[in-house]
C-alpha cells in the first residue's frame, strides 16, 4: 500500500485525552483513580440552556443551518461580545463551529499556508502545536519560564518574527497555566503584531473565569488595527459546562469569516441545530449560572494552590484565570518514588496515576518539562482526595 499523508501522520495524539481515556479505563474497571487531566467542568449544563434544546426538538429544528451557524447564534455572539468585551462586531463577521478547537483549525486554514511560520508561546495548550502542523505551518515555539508567569514578552515576540511569520497564537486566560497577561502587557503585545503586520489568533475561551475581582481584556479591544488583523475565538464549553454540545464561535474581518465559512460549507458543515438553540440561551439567558461556577472555581483555585504550596519538593504560582495549576515537580526528578524512578514529568504522572491513583497531565507535551497541570474544574472533594494522594505519594 502506498504510504499515508506525512502532515496527517506527523500528528500526534492529543496528551490530555490519552490521560483522560486511560484514567476513566481504570475507573471502569473499578479502580477508585480521581482525575485531573481533562478541562472539562464537572457541573451540568444549566436548566434553561437543556430546556431550549428540549424545545429546539419538539418544534423540529433539526435540519441543516447555515455552514457557518444561524442568524439566530450569530446575532447573540454579537450581542455577547458587546456586553462582555465593549467589542461592536455584526453577524457577517461572526461563524460557528464543532467547539472552540475546530475553530482554531478553521482560523490556521484560512491564514496559513504551507511552511508559514506560526508564533506559539509556551507553556501552550497541546493541540495548537499538532493544529499549525496539521494545516502545513512551522510551529516558531516562544517559551516564557515560571519566573516570567509563564508570559511571553513583546520583545520576545518580536525577536521571533521573520519574514515567514504570520500568526500569533494567544491563548488569555491560558490553558495550561491559568495565568493572564494584562491590558499593558496586550498592548505591548499588539503593537509588535501590527508593526509587523501578523494575523493574531486569540483564543479567550476561558475570559469569564477569572479571579480576585479581576477581568480579561479581549485582544480584538486595543484598537481598529489590531482588531481587523484578529481571530477572536470563544465558545460555550467552559462558562456554561457544554463541552459535549460542541459549539464555538469566532469573529474576524469579513472577509476573513467568509473564507472560513467556505471552508466549512466543503468540510463538516454546521454543528448540530439542537446544540445551536441551546447555544442562543446560553448566550442569551441569564448568566447568574457562569458566576455561580466562577465563583465555586475561585475558591477550589485557593484550596489547590495553597495545598501544593504547603508540600515539600513541589510548587505552583496562583493562577488569575482559567481552571488550572502547573505544579512544578523539578525537585522530585532523580528521585525514586514508589519504586519508580522518576526523570521527566512524564515518569511523575504515570507513577503518580499507578501508585497514587490520580490523573494529571505531565507539562512536556505543552513545552512544560518539568511541570505538571492540574485541572481543578473537579468536586472540592475530589481535590482534597487528589491532594491528600499527591501527599502521600510524595513521601513513598
Amino acid at each position: 500500500m502506498k504510504e499515508l499523508a506525512q502532515i496527517a501522520s506527523a500528528v500526534q495524539a492529543s496528551s490530555t485525552m490519552a490521560i483522560d481515556v486511560r484514567s476513566k479505563q481504570m475507573q471502569a474497571d473499578g479502580i477508585d483513580v480521581v482525575g485531573f487531566g481533562a478541562g472539562e467542568p464537572d457541573f451540568n449544563t444549566p436548566d434553561h440552556i437543556k430546556a431550549a434544546a428540549d424545545k429546539a426538538i419538539a418544534e423540529n429544528v433539526t435540519r441543516y443551518t447555515p455552514a457557518s451557524g444561524t442568524a439566530a447564534l450569530k446575532e447573540a455572539v454579537c450581542r455577547r461580545m458587546k456586553e462582555d468585551c465593549g467589542l461592536d462586531y455584526k453577524p457577517a463577521q461572526a461563524a460557528v463551529t464543532s467547539g472552540a478547537k475546530h475553530c482554531v483549525y478553521i482560523a490556521l486554514r484560512a491564514v496559513v499556508d504551507p511552511g508559514d511560520e506560526v508564533i506559539l508561546p509556551a507553556p501552550f495548550w497541546v493541540s495548537y502545536l499538532e493544529l499549525i502542523k496539521m494545516v502545513g505551518g512551522k510551529p516558531v515555539v516562544v517559551t516564557a519560564g515560571e519566573d516570567a508567569g509563564f508570559k511571553m514578552t513583546a520583545e520576545q515576540l518580536a525577536a521571533a518574527i521573520t519574514p515567514k511569520t504570520k500568526a500569533l497564537v494567544l491563548n488569555n486566560p491560558c490553558n495550561p497555566t491559568g495565568m493572564v497577561y494584562s491590558k499593558e502587557e496586550l498592548a505591548a503585545i499588539a503593537r509588535v503584531c501590527v508593526e509587523k503586520d501578523i494575523y493574531v489568533i486569540s483564543d479567550e475561551i476561558y475570559c469569564n473565569l477569572m479571579y480576585d475581582g479581576a477581568k480579561c481584556t479581549s485582544f480584538a479591544a486595543l484598537g481598529e488595527e489590531v482588531k481587523e488583523r484578529t481571530i477572536l475565538i470563544n465558545g460555550v464549553s467552559k462558562s456554561y459546562a457544554m463541552t459535549g454540545w460542541r459549539i464555538g464561535y469566532l469573529l474576524a474581518d469579513e472577509r476573513i469569516v467568509k473564507v472560513m465559512a467556505n471552508y466549512l460549507s466543503h468540510s463538516t458543515g454546521a454543528p448540530s441545530s439542537i446544540s445551536q438553540a441551546a447555544a442562543v440561551a446560553a448566550l442569551s439567558g441569564p448568566q447568574d449560572c457562569v458566576e455561580e461556577m466562577r465563583r465555586a472555581f475561585e475558591e477550589r483555585r485557593n484550596y489547590i494552590v495553597e495545598r501544593v504550596n504547603a508540600m515539600e519538593g513541589v510548587s505552583c504560582l496562583k493562577p488569575e484565570g482559567a481552571f488550572y495549576i502547573m505544579m512544578n515537580v523539578e525537585k522530585q526528578l532523580g528521585r525514586t518514588i514508589c519504586g519508580e524512578a522518576v526523570n521527566s514529568s512524564g515518569d511523575f504522572a504515570a507513577a503518580l496515576l499507578k501508585h497514587g491513583l490520580v490523573a494529571t497531565v505531565p507539562g512536556g507535551s505543552m513545552g512544560a518539562p518539568g511541570f505538571i497541570r492540574w485541572s481543578y474544574a473537579a468536586s472540592m472533594d475530589n481535590i482534597k482526595k487528589g491532594m491528600d494522594r499527591l501527599e502521600k505519594f510524595l513521601k513513598g
